[in-house]
């Protein structure tokens, strides 16, 4: 089987509904992620941060946006920090710092534009 079946085995099914924070859990001292659509232009991932666990401070060269789906977070997006909870997300642009940071148990999905 060539590797690019074995990568859409593990996306999400096409017309299916599936349960978003079901797809991923919770590992203590841990971020857990699962890429759910890889596509050229986009790539679709969901994560499961432990309390206190987070992403450093770094830049993409692509848009990103952080959907929160269960929890709080504190995004910092270019030195301001913005606390996010539950259904909020926030767009994170190319080439500007970012980091994250739990604020207790949080899932997200991150979707990267790279156009």
């Amino acid at each position: 089987m060539s590797s690019q079946k074995a990568e859409s085995k593990r996306e999400i099914p096409s017309a299916e509904v599936v349960r978003l924070i079901d797809l991923v859990n919770y590992q203590e001292g841990a971020v857990v992620s699962r890429v759910l659509v890889n596509r050229t232009t986009t790539t679709v991932t969901l994560f499961a941060f432990d309390d206190g666990q987070g992403l450093s401070e770094h830049t993409s060269p692509f848009d990103a946006v952080a959907h929160l789906l269960e929890g709080e977070a504190e995004i910092v997006v270019s030195g301001n920090p913005l606390r996010t909870t539950a259904g909020e997300a926030v767009l994170m642009p190319a080439n500007q710092s970012h980091s994250l940071k739990a604020l207790g148990r949080f899932k997200m999905l991150l979707t990267m534009i790279r156009s």
